[in-house]
């Protein structure tokens, strides 16, 4: 798997900052689960897009034109004591010599040399808000400058959110990160194959998630990306479900969506499965629809077009189908324009996708839908939700929530489907099924 270089990405962002500029990031922090248990510690993804740096109590600092090097990282010292107890730390020569910073300082001498760092500087990039005690420190070193201004201290200038044009660098992505978000697509692509062989009635939405999970672990990918859903019958109606703790029931459908992470990089994946193993006459015609209109709206995925055409294709298939099927009446034009079908799919057709799950970057560029351009990793997840109390639709419906979602990359020709590797169609999804049996 190709290396990450994060020095072409520190070089990339100093030559857009320009001279006399500094850029500041910290890490993230740990997060207390209960009492003195944490939970697992995970980078803030800008600071780890820009150092792959993964310890917390750090703060990355970059200086283009500095002449005793732009990179400068303050992070813990080595300490025999707290690495016993909490696992090894890099300390001021492990970041210089395996991440190649130019210079390290300990972070509890921040206060004595960062201000120095920041004197005179026309331009302070850092992430408004993000970090908002680490704000109060920005605003209180750049008071303590501009009030020894009067004593010859040049204070800093302006203060600039740097996170537009970061997060502009990290939409489009690199081929070694599109292996990343490859393999972790392909590791939970077997995940969800596997959790379709063991569904069946009676066993639970814990119980299918656990087999998510390991089968997670065993591709090398330790984490889920996010919380799973794992929602059989009406909690499919629940767009965010993720309490997993149902029966399966016998005649039922089940929603999962679901996705590990590897190297910092997501997967996500849904699919919507019976539990018995086949689709009924009614789960049928609704799932045909949504598979429609996803794999419409993938056909609409290459360089020149743009993001909304992706959804607005599948909001026309979806609403012919929501016609098709005497579930909304009238013509489809005018549905649409009216927005009919927001009562059966009120949500987005997908997402940027990469350290985040739902990645940065933004979707309209001054007012405009953001053109495709290679590299650039979304989502594609058109979805029927009909809650057992809708009334708006006939009461064979209800119940039945759908949603399909695949991982694609724009490519130079068009687009790569990364989580090819799951079934989605009704007949492949029982056959698969039945081989279980």
């Amino acid at each position: 798997m190709q290396v990450i270089n994060f020095a072409a990405r520190r070089k990339k962002l100093m030559q857009w900052m320009g001279p006399n500029s500094i850029a500041i990031l910290p890490s993230a922090t740990e997060k207390v689960r209960s009492h003195d248990v944490h939970y697992p510690f995970r980078q803030d993804n800008d600071f780890w897009y820009l150092t792959g740096f993964n310890e917390p109590e750090s703060v990355a600092v970059l200086i283009p034109g500095r002449k005793h090097g732009e990179f400068i990282l303050f992070n813990r010292e080595k300490d025999v004591t707290q690495e016993i107890w909490h696992g090894k730390r890099l300390g001021q020569e492990g970041v210089v010599e395996q991440l190649a910073a130019d210079d390290a300082f300990p972070i509890s001498d921040i206060d004595d040399i960062l201000p120095g760092l920041m004197e005179g500087k026309e331009r302070i990039y850092f992430a408004f808000g993000a970090h908002p005690e680490f704000d109060q420190d920005i605003m209180e070193w750049r008071s303590q400058l501009q009030s020894q201004s009067v004593r010859g201290s040049e204070p800093p200038g302006e203060l600039v959110d740097l996170r537009h044009h970061l997060h502009d660098m990290r939409l489009i992505k690199s081929s070694a990160e599109i292996q990343r978000l490859r393999h972790a697509a392909k590791v939970a692509a077997k995940a969800h194959c596997e959790l379709m062989k063991a569904c069946e009635p009676d066993k639970t939405e814990m119980q299918m998630e656990a087999v998510l999970h390991y089968h997670y672990v065993q591709g090398g990918c330790r984490y889920p990306a996010y919380p799973s859903i794992v929602a059989g019958g009406d909690n499919a109606n629940i767009l965010h479900y993720v309490e997993n703790s149902d029966v399966l029931n016998d005649g039922d459908l089940l929603l999962v969506d679901a996705g590990c992470e590897f190297e910092h990089y997501a997967a996500d994946i849904t699919r919507t499965i019976p539990v018995n193993g086949r689709y009924s006459k009614e789960q049928a015609q609704l799932y045909d629809v949504v598979l429609d209109a996803q794999l419409a709206a993938i056909e609409m995925i290459k360089p020149g077009n743009h993001w909304a055409q992706i959804h607005d294709k599948a909001v026309e298939v979806i609403t012919q189908g929501l016609v098709e099927l005497k579930i909304l009446k009238g013509n489809v034009k005018d549905l649409i324009k009216r927005g009919a079908y927001r009562d059966f799919f009120m949500h987005k057709t997908g997402h940027w996708i990469g350290l985040d799950v739902h990645d940065v970057g933004d979707y309209q560029v001054h007012g405009q839908p953001r053109v495709l351009e290679p590299g650039m990793v979304l989502t594609v997840e058109p979805a029927l939700y009909i809650g057992k109390d809708n009334s708006k639709a006939a009461k064979k419906w209800r119940g039945i929530g759908i949603r399909i979602e695949d991982d694609v990359v724009v490519t130079r020709d068009g687009y790569d489907i990364l989580s090819k590797d799951v079934p989605k169609t009704r007949e492949a999804i029982e056959r698969l099924m039945a081989k279980a049996d």
